[in-house]
């Protein structure tokens, strides 16, 4: 019965009104036991079917927890009929997760994002309220698959209300959704709800049993009909609620009969389907019928499908109250019915037993259950058990529920007799724990594989995935130690994988600034070269360029002889593993032509798999490319992408690197508060992290961003701190280098003699490189010291070397540098030109403070600094601009829709408010704004 909820109430049917026009949401109610939440939801479950809606459900068991996206099944059955409408890939994903067809596991934000296209896509039909209870019962990857989905409802007529019990883990309560605190109802409740019980109390009773039970409404109903007598209610001692609750049921089942209280008990372990209770039951003396009796006490209800417990407490406190050895013999009795025998559990493990069936893995779903009992059941190390779990956690991991997966495979570690079949399962449970995004229960599950027996091939295994969890995490120093070890140890067993390894460990010195390991690490590149296969091949000249370049030994011609290779429709950007150094030579180069067209078939390929693990890295580079070009607008896009997919992956050394490029490029626009936070957070995780070449980012950022604020000795400040750190880490490369900066600060500053002395041995670096784009910033340095008579010649070499390369900004620079020079040398007409290509390119750039400095130049010389509107484009939103040049380049809404992970009706949404903001109507207005904006 609901009374005193009508705020509950009030809000639950608010969202499903909502939904129904259009409004998505999603709601957690979290409270104790008892507290009414199955009620809320069932309220609004009647409110949502009397208005047509459809309904998804699904109740989380304790049982079903070990049955990777068995509640999944649960929740889009009635919808499945529409997963030939949703993105290939990511109907691929989810039929395989669900085991309707066979496929390859993909990643577990593949299933996330076919689950919230689903639902879009079912929901077009009618609108949609998905209701789960007892969410903290969920197995892992079907809650993560829900909370992936339910963070992006907001322009679906879909509603997304779940239960979870207080102060249990769950993925929908760790996914920032709205949460809405059940409290017990109010004392003026009390009565009616007692009276709904059947129990008539006195007014001081009624008062005394609401403060001991908090207003719980199970237990009030429970204490209220003398479940423990009210002599238990002492005025000064609150009684415990969910635990009197459990001892409550508990003491009602121990009045049933022996037979009784043993199929309850096996009811009780099992789960909801009769035909395996009745087999265990029969097995240990009993028969499903005696549940009768506990039917009659009012601890379950018998349908059509199975017993059915009153409440969770009745089945937790059925089975807590159970001896161990009680619970043995029925975890030993279900295993055998499960494999279809009536016998002492030692069966065969073909997995033909009963199961849901209907989701297309009733026999997997039977087989991974009787898995499980059978480990319950083990009293110490059992090899059938174990490996009955190992093939479990094998099925998880086919269908991608890898925190299943994981679990299982743990726990069938725990159980081997055989310290080799222990590490094997120890390090497919720790490559699960890191699919499923918990990267610190991988490393704990590879702590726990030191000193036992491990081949040279399992050692790899381990070494790479220590790296990449390392990695993930912000441990990058780790990474890098541990991918270098596997590196050598892999060259002599597997020289391509060791090329692998190693390639790895030069991104992670990258990511630290450590050149010395650096050089090391490529130099035993270099002695792989000509001994591997072709990938492997194409990987080391790709890696040892890298390294040459940050290590200041050349290195640009074997980047560009490998970029040379690779084609957008080839097979290099198909491979995963291969993206971060396909994106990363482009801009290394710095070169207008080489390898530019693979990084957006590299990013597509990405989107298409949802591999949202890799993508935060990628977009990183991607947005660094677009920031070194005219693309700023698509690069801010791309930082903020990356900066929120890095937060819901959990991949902290993703995320600083992503707030550091976003510093800068903000520094650029003169956002100065954003730009300050911004290379504030990346700061302080680079700095607990050793990420050295992203604190000198950050470092950078505001260097750049006092510099552009003409604040010349705060700029100076700020720049000579980042040398002295680039020296420090021994970082040679010259693109890194901030000394053409330092040197305009420094003579803004009034101390053109220090500037004077940076330059020789910066030129003679960037002389070295041999880059265009390092040669050019040297000669403006060179310009900003150089005398008057030689002006033309610095700045027209500077200007020669950037029309080499796509860097608008950097030429707009040398050109605003260029023009000052020429008026304070009194040759104001020929400073005109290349102030005014400066103003108008720091204007479509929109990097404000340098427009201002150019357009004050400008006027200085005494022509007149026209000066642009802001373009209608500032106004919109990176998410709108990435939709927004995603549906302007031809892509239909579905299309933007899965590249994005959003649903197509949220894209539509932005939409609008693109067209409102830009004045269009029409697609093909938006694609000609576009493209006239720059």
């Amino acid at each position: 019965m609901l009374v005193g909820r009508d705020r509950e109430r009030a809000l639950l049917h608010g969202l499903v009104a909502g939904a129904r026009v259009g409004q998505g949401a999603a709601l957690v109610l979290v409270g104790e036991a008892g507290i009414g939440k199955s009620v809320l939801l069932a309220d609004a479950d009647e409110v949502a079917s009397a208005s047509g809606m459809q309904v998804l459900r699904a109740t989380g068991t304790a049982s079903e927890t070990g049955i990777g996206f068995g509640a999944l099944s649960q929740v889009l059955r009635p919808v499945l009929g529409h997963l030939d409408r949703i993105p290939a890939p990511q109907a691929a994903a989810l039929a395989a997760a669900l085991a309707l067809r066979p496929g390859p596991a993909g990643d577990r934000f593949a299933v996330g994002a076919a689950t919230l296209s689903l639902l879009s896509r079912a929901a077009e039909d009618a609108p949609l309220a998905a209701i789960v209870d007892d969410a903290h019962l969920l197995d892992q990857p079907s809650a993560q698959a829900l909370a992936f989905a339910a963070r992006r409802l907001s322009a679906d007529p879909v509603v997304l209300l779940a239960a979870v019990r207080d102060g249990e883990p769950c993925a929908l309560t760790e996914a920032g959704l709205p949460v809405l605190a059940v409290a017990g109802v109010p004392l003026e409740a009390v009565p009616p709800l007692l009276g709904a019980a059947g129990s008539r109390l006195a007014g001081d009773v009624v008062a005394r049993l609401h403060a001991a039970t908090g207003g719980n409404p199970l237990a009030l109903a429970e204490l209220g009909a003398g479940g423990l007598g009210l002599e238990a209610l002492l005025p000064a001692a609150p009684v415990p609620v969910p635990a009197s609750l459990a001892r409550a049921f508990a003491l009602r089942a121990d009045r049933l009969s022996g037979p009784a209280r043993t199929a309850l008990l096996v009811a009780a372990t099992a789960g909801g389907d009769l035909a395996p209770v009745d087999r265990a039951c029969r097995a240990l003396g009993t028969s499903a019928a005696a549940l009768e009796e506990a039917e009659a006490a009012g601890l379950l209800t018998m349908s059509g499908g199975g017993p059915a417990f009153r409440h969770g407490l009745v089945r937790s406190a059925v089975y807590t109250e159970a001896t161990p050895g009680q619970r043995r013999a029925v975890h030993r009795a279900l295993a055998a019915a499960l494999a279809g025998r009536d016998g002492d559990g030692d069966g065969d493990g073909d997995g033909n037993g009963d199961g849901n069936g209907s989701d297309g893995n009733g026999g997997d779903a039977a087989a991974d259950r009787r898995a499980w009992h059978l480990a319950e059941a083990a009293l110490g190390p059992d090899e059938q058990a174990a490996a009955a779990l190992a093939a479990a956690a094998a099925r998880a991991r086919e269908r991608s529920a890898y925190a299943v997966a994981a679990d299982a495979a743990e726990r069938a570690a725990r159980l081997s007799p055989d310290p080799a079949d222990r590490a094997e399962r120890l390090v497919v449970a720790a490559e699960s724990a890191e699919q499923a995004g918990t990267a610190g229960s991988a490393a704990a599950l590879l702590a726990a594989v030191d000193g036992l027996p491990l081949s040279p091939a399992l050692r790899i295994r381990i070494a790479a995935l220590r790296g990449t969890v390392a990695t993930r995490t912000g441990a990058v120093e780790e990474a890098r130690d541990v991918l270098l070890a596997a590196g050598d140890e892999a060259t002599a067993t597997d020289p391509d994988a060791a090329v692998l390894l190693l390639a790895d460990a030069v991104l992670a010195c990258f990511l630290l600034g450590d050149t010395a390991t650096l050089a090391a690490a490529a130099a035993r590149l270099d002695r792989l070269l000509g001994t591997v296969g072709p990938t492997a091949e194409w990987v080391a000249t790709m890696a040892t360029g890298v390294a040459g370049v940050l290590t200041g030994r050349g290195g640009a011609d074997r980047i560009r002889r490998a970029l040379l290779a690779a084609t957008p429709d080839g097979a290099l950007p198909r491979d995963p593993r291969l993206a971060p150094l396909l994106v990363l030579g482009p801009l290394f180069l710095r070169e207008r032509a080489t390898g530019r067209d693979v990084v957006p078939a590299v990013v597509e390929e990405l989107r298409r798999r949802t591999d949202i693990g890799r993508l935060p890295l990628l977009l990183f580079l991607v947005a660094r490319d677009c920031a070194t070009t005219d693309a700023w607008a698509e690069a801010e896009v791309a930082y903020a992408e990356g900066i929120a997919l890095a937060r819901e992956a959990g991949q902290v050394a993703d995320l600083a690197i992503c707030l550091a490029g976003l510093a800068w490029l903000e520094a650029r626009q003169g956002r100065d508060a954003a730009c300050r936070a911004h290379a504030e957070e990346a700061r302080s995780i680079c700095t607990q992290r050793h990420l050295g070449v992203f604190t000198a980012w950050s470092l950078w950022a505001l260097g750049e961003l006092e510099l552009g604020a003409g604040r010349t000795a705060a700029a100076v400040d700020a720049l000579e701190r980042l040398r002295a750190l680039l020296v420090e880490q021994g970082v040679d490369d010259v693109d890194l280098s901030p000394v053409p900066e330092l040197v305009e600060a420094l003579v803004g500053a009034g101390r053109p003699e220090a500037a004077a002395a940076l330059v020789p041995d910066h030129s003679a670096r960037a002389a070295r490189k041999g880059q265009p784009w390092a040669m050019a910033r040297a000669a403006r340095a060179a310009g900003l010291v150089a005398d008057d008579a030689d002006l033309d010649g610095r700045f027209g070499e500077a200007l020669a070397l950037h029309a080499r390369t796509p860097d608008v900004f950097e030429t707009a620079r040398t050109q605003l540098a260029f023009g000052a020079r020429l008026r304070r040398a009194r040759r104001r007409a020929d400073a005109r030109g290349p102030l005014g290509d400066a103003l108008a390119a720091f204007e479509s750039l929109g990097a404000g403070p340098w427009a201002d400095r150019a357009a004050a130049e400008l006027r200085a010389t005494g022509a007149t600094a026209a000066r642009r509107a802001a373009s209608p484009l500032q106004a919109l939103t990176p998410q709108e601009q990435q939709i927004a040049r995603l549906l302007a380049s031809g892509r239909t809404t579905k299309q933007a829709a899965a590249a994005l992970f959003l649903s197509p009706k949220t894209v539509e949404y932005h939409l609008r408010h693109v067209y409102l903001k830009l004045g269009v109507g029409s697609r093909a207005e938006l694609a000609e704004r576009l493209g006239g904006s720059g």
